[in-house]
């Protein structure tokens, strides 16, 4: 069995359709498509370009996510595979920001706390 990671992509070929498709070698799986030796799908519609492609996965993960892009109108296609590789990334600044608020909201909450603490002691 192997450990290589396996990513979904698409190419669009020469008609402008989209091939979705799998690999473990991305680089090499392009070359073969170009090549006349891919898929039969793209033998015909040379020269393809990498359009999209999805983050590392297992195969069986690969296998799925192919199948539902498979299924998509063409315009959502590309959308669906951006969604999965950025939505950690988007997921990551998000959490970052809110910590970052949060860091804020301590802040002010101790200015508050000291400037409370000053009043409190001038009245006394």
């Amino acid at each position: 069995m192997s450990n290589k990671k396996w990513v979904v992509y698409l190419a669009r070929c020469s008609d402008n359709s989209l091939y979705c498709g799998i690999s473990n070698d991305i680089e090499n799986r392009l070359v073969e498509h170009n090549s006349g030796r891919g898929a039969r799908y793209t033998r015909s519609r040379r020269p393809v370009e990498l359009v999209a492609i999805g983050p590392e996965m297992t195969k069986k993960e690969a296998l799925k996510l192919e199948y539902k892009i498979k299924k998509l109108p063409a315009g959502k296609k590309t959308a669906e595979l951006t969604w999965k590789q950025d939505g950690m990334t988007n997921l990551k600044k998000d959490l970052q920001a809110l910590n970052s608020d949060i860091r804020s909201l301590e802040k002010k909450m101790e200015k508050l706390i000291m400037e409370f603490d000053k009043g409190k002691k001038v009245k006394e």
